[in-house]
């Protein structure tokens, strides 16, 4: 017993392909009211924010475990915007990190890729050390 074939019958297609509620408004469209124009105002311009004054990139082993890591110093950041900046780094180097205490910690040896990203983000003077 397998499968019965309906080979001499054409498919039927649909008189419709579905009913549409709105098919008698497309004609109605010209004998709407236009919204009036409203004039667009130009948005004040915010001046952007500057970062801080400085900061020190700088590599550390010392209790670690042998792992090097990179800090960043001298940022004198809010705390939220701390975290703000660390998620922004770790996303743009591809690495982990942490906030310690005024600092961020970033794994492993981000000193050459780190002065780039932070003079980007507003910062006057990135000393590494």
């Amino acid at each position: 017993m397998g499968k019965r074939d309906k080979k001499g019958e054409p498919p039927v297609a649909p008189a419709a392909p579905f009913n549409n509620p709105f098919a008698a408004l497309s004609a109605q469209r010209e004998a709407l009211p236009q919204a009036p124009a409203v004039p667009v105002a130009a948005a004040p311009v915010k001046a952007e924010p500057k970062g801080p004054a400085r900061a020190v990139v700088r590599m550390e082993r010392k209790g670690r475990g042998g792992k090097e890591v990179t800090v960043v110093e001298h940022l004198e950041l809010p705390a939220p915007q701390r975290e703000v900046w660390l998620k922004a780094l770790k996303n743009s180097l591809g690495c982990g990190g942490v906030v310690e205490d005024d600092t961020l910690v970033l794994q492993g040896d981000q000193r050459e890729r780190l002065p780039s990203l932070l003079e980007a983000r507003g910062v006057r003077k990135v000393t590494v050390g």
